[in-house]
C-alpha cells in the first residue's frame, strides 16, 4: 500500500521541502532567541524600545556572515580562473 503513495522519485522532493522547512524553523528560532527587537515575554515589552546598538551589532554579526565577507563572491572560483586568466 505504501508503494503507491511513496515512489521513489519523489525522494529528492522531500529532502529539498525537509531542508528548506529546516531553513525557516532555524532562521524563526534564531529570530526568537536572539534578535534584539522580538520580545516574547511580557516583561520585555513592557520596557519599550531600547537603543542597545552592541546587541543589535551583535546579532548583525553573526558567525556565517564574518566567515562568508572574508571570501570572494564566486559561485565556481576553479571555473572563473580558468576563463578569466590570460594564461
Amino acid at each position: 500500500m505504501s508503494s503507491r503513495w511513496i515512489r521513489p522519485e519523489v525522494y529528492p522532493l522531500f529532502a529539498a521541502t525537509g531542508v528548506a522547512v529546516g531553513i525557516c524553523a532555524m532562521q524563526l528560532v534564531r529570530n526568537i532567541t536572539s534578535n534584539p527587537e522580538v520580545r516574547v515575554l511580557k516583561e520585555n515589552r513592557a520596557a519599550g524600545i531600547l537603543d542597545n546598538f552592541e546587541e543589535g551589532e551583535k546579532y548583525k554579526e553573526h558567525g556565517l556572515r564574518k566567515f562568508v565577507r572574508k571570501r570572494n563572491p564566486e559561485i565556481m572560483p576553479s571555473i572563473n580562473k580558468f576563463f578569466s586568466d590570460p594564461n
